[in-house]
C-alpha cells in the first residue's frame, strides 16, 4: 500500500504535496519522493521519513506549479532511493539513462505482468534503473507518448494487468496531470475556487486545500489542467458536470 498526491496549480505546490504525504505516511514509509515541472523534470527522493524529504526539497530548491509525490510500501524492489517514486522514463537510445526523462509517474498497486512488459520495453531500448513494476508503467507511457499525455495514458492502461492508481505528468506539457485508477483508491480535489486541482489516495491528504472532493470510481481517468478538469469513465467517456457533481462532496 502506497500513498499518492498530485497537483496542478498557479502557485508553488511543493509544500502542499509534502504535507499531503505527511498525512498519507500511514500508507507506506519505506521511501518517499516528490517531482515537479520546473521547465523540465526535477525530483527529490529519500528512504527516510517525509520530514526528511521536506528538508531535502528546501535544500535542493525544488519548486513547481505542477507536481506529483509518493510515499512507498515496498513490493517490487527493496527500499532504496533508486526504487523510490516518482520514476522518470529513460530511453530508448544510447546513453538513455543520462538523458532527462520526459515522463514522471507515481503508482499505488501491483502490476502482475511487469516482467513481460519489462522485456518488451528493454528490447525497444528503454533503460531500467530500478526493480519496480512502476518504472515499467513509466516507460510504457513514454512509448505511447506523441504530444498528448492523456492519449498516451489511455493507450497504456489496457496493457496493465493488476491494480493501480497512477498520476503522471510530462516534460512537454506544463500544467497537466493525468490520473487513473483500477483496484486502488483515488480521489480528485478542486481548490482555490476551481483554479487548482489535485488527485490523492484519499481525501485526508487534501485537507484544508480543497473546496470539493470527487470520488473516482473503478476504471475512471482524470485530466487535470490549470483551472479545469475532466473525468472519464472506464469506457473513456467524458462525464458531464452533473455526473461529476453526483460523485462529489463539498
Amino acid at each position: 500500500m502506497c500513498g499518492i498526491v498530485a497537483a496542478v496549480s498557479n502557485r508553488n505546490i511543493v509544500d502542499v504535496l509534502v504535507q499531503g504525504l505527511q498525512r498519507l505516511e500511514y500508507r507506506g514509509y519505506d521511501s518517499c519522493g516528490v517531482a515537479v515541472h520546473d521547465g523540465g523534470l526535477k525530483r527529490a527522493r529519500s528512504t527516510a521519513r517525509v520530514a526528511e524529504l521536506a528538508s531535502q526539497v528546501q535544500q535542493d530548491l525544488i519548486q513547481g506549479q505542477t507536481g506529483i509525490a509518493h510515499t512507498r510500501w515496498a513490493t517490487h524492489g527493496v527500499p532504496a532511493v533508486h526504487n523510490a517514486h516518482p520514476h522518470f522514463s529513460h530511453g530508448p537510445g544510447a546513453n538513455a539513462s543520462e538523458k532527462p526523462g520526459r515522463i514522471a509517474l507515481v503508482h499505488n498497486g501491483i502490476i502482475e505482468n511487469h516482467e513481460e512488459l519489462r522485456q518488451s520495453l528493454s528490447a525497444k531500448g528503454y533503460v531500467f534503473l530500478s526493480q519496480t513494476d512502476t518504472e515499467v508503467i513509466t516507460h510504457l507511457v513514454d512509448s505511447h507518448y506523441n504530444g498528448d499525455l492523456f492519449e498516451a495514458v489511455k493507450a497504456t492502461l489496457p496493457q496493465l494487468h493488476g491494480a493501480y492508481a497512477i498520476a503522471v505528468f510530462a516534460r512537454d506539457e506544463p500544467n497537466r496531470v493525468v490520473g487513473a485508477r483500477a483496484g486502488s483508491p483515488m480521489v480528485l480535489g478542486v481548490g482555490n475556487g476551481g483554479q487548482e486541482h489535485f488527485v490523492a489516495s484519499d481525501a485526508m491528504a487534501l485537507a484544508g486545500v480543497t473546496d470539493q472532493i470527487v470520488y473516482l470510481e473503478e476504471g475512471d481517468m482524470v485530466d487535470l489542467q490549470l483551472g479545469k478538469y475532466w473525468v472519464f469513465d472506464k469506457n473513456a467517456k467524458a462525464l458531464s458536470k452533473a455526473e461529476r457533481d453526483r460523485k462529489s462532496v463539498v
